[in-house]
């Protein structure tokens, strides 16, 4: 047994001895030969003295040989923009730069840049940088890229103790002090002009008796957590307008994110909402596009003013983590409006309230993770915070020729607690509805939809024939069912569709009228 244990420290003291008079890896200078992943990054749009997103780089050694490069460093030296990470050392320039052969190593780049440091730049540059691995004739680079936008800003104050300013709001003519980070608009920032983006930080507040009037055209870009508050007796005006580019839409007002980088173009809840406080007045929303929030369009109280508390025309919005429209106990009028890709409900009328939809198509087509509720959901109450229900009105909910369809099956959800003294007034007219309800789950009154009162001239279960759920283009084709079925009363109140074509004369269902669609290559 001895002799075997000291055998074994025989072994290992030799191997310990060999391994520490063996060169592990000769490195050798590179040659020049290094292969790259990209020959150039795009860092894609940023705002001025925003950081972008984190970028990489891979490196590839494809030699024999393990190698070192001498200098890895920015072009621009000490004065570049740009931030480089290699190995997990932050910098600008690195020396000698091990890579094994056959191997590979990542590199990344970040930059953030102030538009002002520049001149004649005219609100937005192109800003460039280049990698340079070794020098002389073995030099090789990789070019930066990135697209600087100037904007306004609005963000909540700081004290000296780092105390970010919170919402104190005008309710009921009584003061609340809030938890939401944010301020309310000054005199000079209640026009958002189309001449730069605005970039919001926390939630920017209307104040009361004031109106914020957008301008067509404008881009309103909102930060993490952050939204739109239209106080009690204030108003919000968005005035975009038709554009003859039928694709871009360009006069068109948009609210989303204020992350441009493609990754995040259609990723939903990247901030919080637009927000109609109880006692805002006369709200219009024209042309817009709102995209990747919480909650599209948050819309409280106000069920039985003479004006509607909303209205929305020629409108989109899509990729809404929880709902596209919330209304609770209000009002709301929509004409071509486009609602899609929902967490929960595209558009849910709650606590009763009075709604109009006409020439719409409401649909949801979410494929981020299992949703609970229907395109569309109508109730009549809400059980508070101390577990008591509050029971209201809900005193009209009207959808006439619109598309109400999805990817989960019904697409419509009625929701009554039943009350003498509260009235549930609902229908349905000319619309394209999915509705198969093949294990009989869905019963009562409510759901006879061969009752006139409730249900006339619909369509059930056929296909829409949309253009890419996926993408939101939900314009319709030649195989749609909605095809001329539209009731045309109802088109000569809206008639023109969203892209501004007459529906008159053969009314489709929904706020398009059909195409042919492109064929594909």
């Amino acid at each position: 047994m001895i002799k075997k244990l000291c055998y074994f420290l025989f072994i290992i003291c030799f191997l310990i001895f060999w391994s520490s008079c063996r060169k592990d890896f000769e490195f050798s200078p590179s040659t020049g030969s290094l292969e790259f992943s990209k020959d150039t990054i795009y860092l894609d749009t940023v705002f001025s003295n925003i950081g972008s997103s984190t970028y990489n780089l891979k490196v590839y050694n494809r030699s024999d040989n393990d190698i070192v490069i001498p200098t890895v460093r920015l072009s621009l030296g000490e004065a570049s923009n740009y931030r480089l990470n290699v190995d997990g050392l932050a910098g600008k320039q690195f020396e000698n730069v091990e890579l094994l052969a056959k191997d590979s190593l990542f590199i990344f780049v970040e930059t953030t840049i102030d538009i002002n440091s520049f001149t004649n730049t005219d609100g937005r540059f192109l800003y460039t940088d280049k990698i340079e691995f070794d020098t002389n004739s073995n030099l090789q680079t990789v070019e930066l890229v990135t697209l600087v936008q100037d904007a306004i800003f609005i963000y909540p104050n700081r004290d000296a103790n780092k105390v970010i300013e919170t919402l104190t709001l005008n309710v009921g003519g009584e003061l609340i002090e809030t938890e939401l980070q944010g301020r309310e608009l000054l005199p000079n920032e209640l026009n958002f002009t189309n001449d730069k983006p605005y970039v919001i930080y926390g939630f920017a507040a209307v104040p009361n008796g004031e109106t914020l009037t957008i301008d067509a055209g404008a881009r309103i870009h909102f930060h993490s957590e952050s939204g739109l508050i239209v106080n009690e007796g204030a108003t919000l005006q968005v005035n975009g307008s038709f554009s003859n580019d039928q694709e871009l839409l360009e006069n068109e007002v948009i609210f989303e994110g204020d992350r441009l980088e493609p990754n995040f173009a259609e990723t939903p809840g990247q901030w919080g909402t637009i927000w109609l406080f109880d006692g805002s007045l006369n709200n219009t929303i024209n042309y817009a596009t709102i995209k990747n929030a919480t909650v599209g369009i948050l819309c409280d109280g106000n069920p039985n003013d003479i004006n509607d508390k909303l209205t929305i025309t020629n409108s989109q919005i899509y990729n809404t983590s929880s709902f596209g429209i919330l209304g609770r106990n209000t009002s709301i009028a929509g004409e071509n409006v486009v609602i899609n890709n929902a967490g929960q409900s595209s558009f849910a009328g709650t606590i009763g309230g009075k709604y109009n939809f006409t020439h719409s198509t409401i649909v949801n087509y979410w494929n981020n993770g299992f949703r609970q509720l229907p395109s569309v959901l109508l109730n009549n109450f809400v059980i508070d915070e101390n577990d008591n229900t509050i029971i209201a009105d809900l005193t009209e909910a009207n959808f006439n020729n619109c598309i109400i369809y999805g990817n989960d099956n019904p697409e419509i959800g009625l929701e009554e607690i039943e009350d003498d003294a509260v009235v549930f007034n609902f229908k349905f007219t000319n619309c394209l509805i999915r509705f198969q309800d093949n294990n009989n789950n869905f019963t009562g009154p409510n759901y006879d939809l061969n009752d006139v009162s409730k249900y006339e001239g619909n369509i059930f279960n056929e296909d829409p024939n949309f253009l890419d759920t996926n993408s939101n283009k939900l314009v319709i084709g030649v195989e749609s069912a909605a095809i001329n079925k539209g009731l045309a009363a109802f088109a000569t109140q809206v008639p023109f569709d969203l892209l501004n074509i007459n529906r008159t004369a053969t009314p489709d269902l929904g706020a398009y009228q059909h195409i042919t669609f492109p064929e594909e290559n």
